[in-house]
């Protein structure tokens, strides 16, 4: 029987303010599990939508209505030696950088099963949304392997107790869960998913893309520097913003009928 080793579906949105990119993992026989033609495409997708000069904002998301990534595909991870592990988890680590890496914000749309690989992409997105469907887990321990890579993003999200008990127990979470420690920004009925994430991506186009795509950059500094450093960083970006017109511009209407 043919296997059908998952695809990367992309949908471009034109709106008046810029792009808006879909990006859907496809697996369907197996829960969009992140085979290595499905990580090697979804890198791919990422490294490309970086170059779009017009995008404003991408929305990641699972094929389907069961899961947004059950994890590692099962069958590829039977067949690993050690070297060719190093080179499955590093292929995996480089599409979560590069969604990380995407100069515009990712939005995450979670539904169903949301397990190890699939967490952590979910982790490399800028912020989640996710239905009553949504279970979390890192099950790696339950099957031999630490849970690595961008699994590391877990104890600034979660916290660390938290983090410690995800990793080191395997143990699956609800949707209600996650939103109590922090993993999912917003949950909301399935009917509402959309919305809640369209919510987003309008606030997203109504800001000066600009300064979104400066705001993301310092935010990936700020993970990597000390507070003074942060701050000496944000400075360098507040000036920079003066470099373009896009401040003037933007603050002009809120001038009108100031009388200055």
């Amino acid at each position: 029987m043919q296997q059908d080793d998952g695809r990367v579906e992309l949908e471009l949105q034109d709106r008046d303010e810029g792009q808006v990119a879909w990006v859907r993992m496809a697996n369907p026989r197996r829960l969009n599990a992140g085979s290595p033609a499905l990580i090697a495409a979804l890198r791919q997708t990422f490294e490309d939508l970086a170059r779009n000069g017009d995008l404003r904002v991408a929305v990641l998301t699972g094929a389907g209505e069961r899961a947004f990534m059950a994890g590692a595909d099962l069958n590829a991870l039977v067949e690993l030696t050690p070297e060719s592990g190093r080179a499955y988890i590093t292929s995996l680590h480089e599409a979560a950088s590069a969604i990380r890496d995407l100069p515009v914000p990712v939005v995450g749309r979670l539904r169903g099963h949301c397990l190890g690989a699939g967490l952590e992409l979910a982790a490399a997105c800028d912020f989640r949304a996710a239905d009553p469907s949504f279970v979390m887990g890192m099950p790696e321990v339950r099957v031999g392997l630490p849970s690595v890579i961008e699994a590391a993003l877990l104890p600034g999200l979660v916290g660390w107790g938290r983090a410690r008990e995800i990793l080191l127990t395997g143990a699956n979470y609800g949707a209600e869960e996650a939103l109590a420690m922090g993993m999912i920004e917003r949950l909301v009925p399935a009917d509402a998913l959309d919305t809640a994430v369209e919510d987003w991506v309008s606030r997203i186009l109504a800001c000066g893309p600009v300064a979104v795509r400066s705001q993301k950059a310092l935010l990936a500094r700020w993970e990597r520097l000390g507070i003074d450093a942060a701050i000496e960083a944000g400075i360098d970006h507040f000036e920079d913003a003066y470099r373009t017109d896009e401040p003037v511009r933007m603050l002009a209407p809120l001038m009108k009928g100031k009388g200055g």
